[in-house]
């Protein structure tokens, strides 16, 4: 087999790919945590077991959509922290495009956090928090970076960065997923609440000589 026809049939498969996890985002919007892989077979036209060769199983399907939905998110966090803004409204900005996102989209959220919520039996033994765990420790490692890169920490700013970005996204994680469940308050309250709990120390940091700026 050729190079190009090696090249045109990867190319054919990763836009089979991508239409199969369209497909399953469709399904997922509808039905949220309860959406099953007889359905996304369904909605994409194929029978179960061409899905499972394409993904492996649920936790295969799972880690595609978490990746294609962080991808997406990880995006519009560094857009909000590279803003042509001040610092606070540059941390307002990452905190809103968080909480935009979960709440433009609650029932992806849902399923990629909470695919066996509200008693609904795990499809073949899906163990949600062995999934969902790696997504929120990428998102964490990946804020640690912007921080490290940007703010003056001092000596032990690795460590420091390091600690803040797992803070931080643990904090977006559980206000968030209160939020969402209770709307207790508007966005833009929350935004302001958890952007003043965050601000003691990021306020009074300096910019890093080498870096982007903050």
């Amino acid at each position: 087999m050729g190079t190009s026809q090696r090249d045109e049939q990867q190319r054919a498969a990763e836009q089979r790919r991508k239409e199969l996890l369209e497909a399953a985002d469709r399904v997922v919007l509808r039905d949220g945590p309860g959406a099953s892989m007889n359905a996304i077979a369904a909605e994409a036209g194929i029978t179960k077991p061409i899905l499972y060769r394409h993904f492996g199983d649920k936790g295969g399907l799972y880690r595609a959509l978490a990746v294609r939905h962080t991808d997406a998110l990880l995006t519009g966090l560094r857009a909000a922290l590279d803003a042509p803004a001040g610092r606070r409204q540059r941390v307002e900005a990452t905190l809103d495009t968080y909480l935009a996102a979960i709440e433009a989209r609650p029932q992806v959220y849902r399923f990629l956090m909470h695919p066996a919520d509200e008693g609904r039996p795990s499809e073949q033994g899906f163990d949600v928090g062995r999934h969902s765990a790696p997504l929120l420790r990428r998102l964490g490692e990946e804020l640690a970076l912007v921080i490290a890169e940007r703010v003056d920490l001092g000596p032990d700013g690795e460590e420091l960065a390091r600690a803040w970005g797992h803070g931080i996204v643990g904090m977006m994680h559980a206000a968030g997923d209160w939020w969402l469940r209770e709307r207790p308050c508007s966005r833009g309250r929350l935004v302001g609440h958890l952007a003043d709990l965050l601000w003691g120390r990021l306020a009074v940091s300096g910019e890093r000589a080498d870096g982007p700026g903050f």
